[in-house]
């Protein structure tokens, strides 16, 4: 599982021309699945996103969780994070899910951010997305599973 948190002062997530999702400060999580995870893998994840510390102090110093500041989560599925591009020009997706399986896992791994109390929203599974983000910082970090 390969997940791009991306800090935002907000976000929002629009299918065919309508808005689907948005929320207000907090983070965008993009979660690429990949053959091989499961549910406990969902459950781990789940809870680095939610506790990761990249909210800053009075001093600057990133201290404070997204759960700390009771902040938002919009959670976009992203197939395209398993890319492989180690041989040649065009990417390989054969690491990722397949399409049925990543469904249930992404909807699982909502399920895992919600039970650890946070308000967290989705785009639509499987859809073209256009996603507007207003960024904080930039503060990008990589999550990986294993």
């Amino acid at each position: 599982m390969k997940i791009l948190v991306t800090r935002v002062h907000q976000a929002e997530v629009a299918v065919g021309g309508r808005t689907v999702s948005s929320i207000k400060k907090g983070i965008a999580v993009f979660v690429g699945l990949e053959k091989g995870d499961d549910y406990p893998v969902l459950s781990e994840m789940a809870e680095k996103v939610v506790n990761l510390r990249i909210f800053e102090n009075k001093q600057g110093k990133f201290h404070y969780s997204l759960k700390d500041k009771n902040y938002q989560i919009m959670c976009i599925s992203n197939f395209t994070l398993c890319a492989n591009t180690k041989k040649g020009r065009r990417p390989s997706f054969e690491e990722a899910t397949p399409l049925e399986r990543a469904n249930k896992l992404f909807d699982g791994f909502i399920l895992e951010l919600k039970s650890k109390g946070v308000d967290a929203r989705t785009g639509v599974f499987g859809e073209h997305m256009d996603i507007a983000l207003d960024l904080d910082g930039p503060v990008n970090i990589v999550l990986e599973s294993g």
